[in-house]
């Protein structure tokens, strides 16, 4: 069976004139975000998905369009909740609230996803070895998809 890891990652950009849309309520600074959607067997990078700041994850995961066959699993984050409604094949980690606190069997699942998802965070990792897109983006945001795909394909091209 083939897997398929989904994780977003932020960037920082300067001040837009259209700040809202950009601003991220979690970071509390303007960004834009990119999904990266990674195979786990050799870790190659599929597909990049851009967006702005305030938009969700999982938002940005449904208007990439990204679709997979049913027999590859989605491996993603809590951020990702939902995804069992598009892609019936998909680990996403159970979330804990308040009143119900995760048993030691979900703590074991999320463990276990955990364990398998943090191959997607090695390849965040090393994307943002590359300080264009580490520190604060300064040059127009338009440039910006192509300068990421290009550090993608650097990425690719060294596996």
């Amino acid at each position: 069976m083939e897997v398929v890891l989904v994780d977003a990652t932020e960037c920082e950009i300067e001040r837009p004139k259209k700040q809202r849309k950009y601003y991220s309520g979690k970071k509390r600074k303007h960004m834009i975000k990119a999904q990266i959607v990674a195979d786990e067997k050799d870790l190659r990078i599929l597909n990049i998905s851009f967006s702005h700041g305030s938009v969700h994850d999982f938002k940005l995961f449904c208007k990439s369009c990204v679709h997979f066959l049913k027999d590859i699993l989605l491996i993603a984050n809590k951020g990702y909740i939902g995804m069992n409604k598009i892609h019936s094949n998909s680990l996403i980690p159970e979330k804990s609230t308040k009143r119900n606190k995760l048993t030691k069997e979900d703590r074991k699942y999320n463990s276990t996803i955990s364990k398998r998802r943090i191959y997607i965070e090695h390849v965040n990792r090393y994307i943002k070895k590359f300080r264009i897109v580490s520190t604060r983006y300064r040059k127009k945001r338009r440039k910006f998809a192509l300068r990421f795909s290009l550090i993608c394909a650097i990425y690719n091209f060294e596996l």
